[in-house]
């Protein structure tokens, strides 16, 4: 099992997880307050310390994305398009008995 996908269970099993969904409390930082995301999830989405972030809000959720120019985005998506062919071709068997 790759390291990251380990450190993504382990961190998925201290959290409330339901539905893809992700409970999370924010955490005090200064007089502010923030939201910690583990490092699993900034690998898997290619967000460091240093990406710029987009923050709106729909009046009931706060919705945050990295801010890419559209050659990162192209670059993004063909990272995440090599993944799922390499995880497609490494469980197709299994996904065939799933699809069944």
């Amino acid at each position: 099992m790759t390291s990251w996908l380990s450190a993504l269970r382990e961190t998925a099993a201290s959290l409330y997880v339901r539905n893809n969904v992700m409970r999370k409390r924010l955490s005090a930082i200064g007089n502010s307050l923030g939201l910690v995301i583990e490092k699993p999830i900034l690998d898997l989405l290619n967000i460091t310390k240093d990406t710029e972030l987009e923050v709106v809000t729909d009046g009931e959720r706060i919705i945050v994305e990295p801010v890419r120019s559209k050659t990162e985005r192209s670059e993004h998506q063909r990272r995440v398009a090599t993944s799922t062919k390499k995880v497609v071709a490494r469980h197709r068997e299994l996904l065939a008995k799933l699809a069944k």
